[in-house]
């Protein structure tokens, strides 16, 4: 088996020596799970995306499959396997194969165990799946997805490598088939599902990142129906859950402002996606804004803040100096971002990371940490 030697490159980098899931990273085929994907060409910036084949670039298909990379399969609902070769597309991934490391993080958050029946929300290229049927049978798991695309696709490639585990598509935030002792979402989520807890058994674990944020929550059900738990001190990062196109709500997209409340920022222009604490924190305050950043060849740095309610921001700046800010709508969205700012800056850091977390069966979570409060609904 050629690949062997780079599963087991890739095992050694994400795992410890003595991790059990160490010897089943080395044995599961991640190359057979994505034939094909999407990557940036040498010279074009991000978000510019060109198909790759594996088959055609043996050597390639490799080195990307057993990186600890994420690797995109889906470019504003273009799935790599379905484009024809030498497509070039601008745009969003709308779906990835995660980064080994990070899948793995998720799952020893579960704390998974033998005889344990394991959900896994978002079967993506399958990856996941594959990792928790090889170690721990693959009668004990079964997926969803939105895509019926990804649940047949990876259905046939895990039955391929000699594992049959359960693959529905579905909604993974509507009612759920059956019981489960873990539940472990691939996707972000805000609020906790109801179904979720619905589906969980009691004692049973739930392990998902709060959408748009890098914030891990795990949490057990407890007697009320509801769940308690925390935020690890590690950082993870999915794509939010999809619904069914019938039921999406699609924000307001952002367009150019002339004319609003103009005032003087607090804090120098800074590109606040996709992963800082900032970005975290002022989600959990505010959540749904999107942003955009733009640098000009004369030094001008511009960022935009708009919302699907109306509301937007524009803050303007040469440099380290202090922008301009014009906004408008019933928010005053760069007045949120400085308040999140001068509240990080005084923490000196980011008070949600290690915050006790108690979920109600609505899916409502409070999150606390010393005087720390925050409710994500």
């Amino acid at each position: 088996m050629w690949w062997r030697r780079h599963s087991e490159r890739l095992a050694a980098e994400v795992t410890a020596e003595e991790s059990r899931w160490r010897p089943v990273v080395a044995a599961v085929p991640r190359h057979l799970l994505v034939p094909r994907w999407w990557s940036t060409p040498e010279g074009e910036p991000w978000g510019v995306w060109q198909v790759r084949d594996g088959v055609a670039d043996p050597d390639e298909w490799a080195r990307a499959a057993y990186r600890n990379v994420s690797l995109v399969t889906e470019v504003e609902r273009t799935h790599a396997d379905l484009a024809d070769d030498g497509t070039v597309l601008t745009g969003l991934p709308t779906s990835s194969s995660a980064m080994p490391s990070l899948v793995l993080r998720l799952l020893r958050h579960a704390q998974i165990h033998q005889g344990a029946r394991v959900l896994i929300v978002g079967t993506g290229s399958g990856y996941p799946v594959g990792l928790v049927a090889s170690r721990f049978g693959a009668e004990s798991v079964t997926s969803l997805d939105v895509s019926s695309y990804l649940t047949d696709a990876a259905l046939g490639r895990l039955d391929a490598m000699g594992l049959r585990p359960t693959l529905l598509t579905g909604d993974g935030t509507g009612p759920l088939p059956g019981s489960y002792d873990r539940i472990v979402s691939m996707t972000g989520v805000r609020p906790i599902p109801p179904s979720w807890l619905a589906a969980l058994r009691p004692g049973g674990r739930l392990v998902t990142t709060i959408a748009a944020t890098p914030l891990i929550l795990s949490a057990v059900k407890n007697a009320g129906g509801g769940a308690d738990g925390h935020i690890g001190w590690d950082r993870g990062m999915f794509t939010a859950a999809e619904v069914p196109r019938d039921t999406r709500h699609e924000p307001t997209p952002s367009v150019a402002r002339d004319t609003g409340e103009e005032r003087l920022g607090r804090y120098p222009v800074a590109r606040i996606r996709p992963f800082s604490d900032v970005a975290a924190m002022l989600e959990l305050a505010a959540p749904g804004i999107r942003h955009r950043y733009e640098e000009g060849d004369d030094g001008r740095c511009t960022a935009h803040l708009s919302h699907a309610d109306g509301s937007w921001a524009r803050a303007t700046a040469f440099g380290d100096d202090l922008p301009v800010v014009v906004q408008g709508g019933p928010r005053r969205l760069w007045d949120l971002l400085d308040e999140v700012r001068h509240d990080w800056l005084i923490r000196g850091s980011t008070p949600a990371y290690g915050a006790q977390a108690v979920i109600n069966a609505s899916g409502a979570i409070q999150l606390s940490r010393g005087p720390w409060q925050c409710c994500v609904r």
